[in-house]
């Protein structure tokens, strides 16, 4: 009996995203799809830290009701870090789930539209450099499309990676 990691798990273990995407792109569809399944659950340094603050509020406003109320301090202190991270955007509560391994929401952002590029998704949108005359493209789709150069090589994974990520950037 043999065990396999599955394909996102493999990739995640890449270093940097380039590597990552690169990694998925070559294992295939699937594996993109289930990767876009796994960011999908991922939570972000942000979205952490406005939880914690929230856990920080309740969990105190509990312990002073039933307890004391020197747990109020729990609450003002849940209140004060979200206040910071709100306000200046670089918290101590955020750095600290950043150490963690955390990822912020742009970054989860851009490696989910990095995929869904990857994968396919955008192709059949409309672009600028759109014809104007449908009659044309009606004749042109149904004649079989655009006539493909079967000495074409595959395109180069990293490049094509590269290209990927700038575009999710912009």
């Amino acid at each position: 009996m043999s065990f396999q990691i599955s394909a996102p798990r493999r990739c995640h273990d890449q270093d940097t995203l380039e590597k990552r995407l690169a990694c998925l792109a070559d294992a295939g569809p699937a594996a993109i799809t289930d990767r876009l399944t796994e960011i999908e659950s991922e939570w972000s340094v942000g979205r952490m830290t406005k939880a914690a603050a929230g856990v920080l509020i309740l969990v105190g406003l509990g312990l002073a009701v039933a307890f004391s109320a020197w747990w109020l301090i729990l609450p003002a202190v849940g209140g004060l870090l979200l206040l910071q991270y709100l306000f200046s955007r670089t918290s101590w509560l955020a750095a600290a789930f950043r150490a963690m391994g955390f990822r912020s929401g742009s970054e989860i952002d851009q490696e989910r539209l990095a995929l869904k590029v990857l994968r396919g998704d955008f192709r059949h949108l409309p672009t600028v450099q759109e014809s104007e005359n449908k009659d044309d493209i009606a004749r042109l789709e149904g004649e079989g499309g655009i006539a493909l150069d079967p000495e074409e090589a595959k395109p180069d994974t990293k490049v094509v990676v590269k290209e990927a990520i700038d575009a999710a950037k912009n």
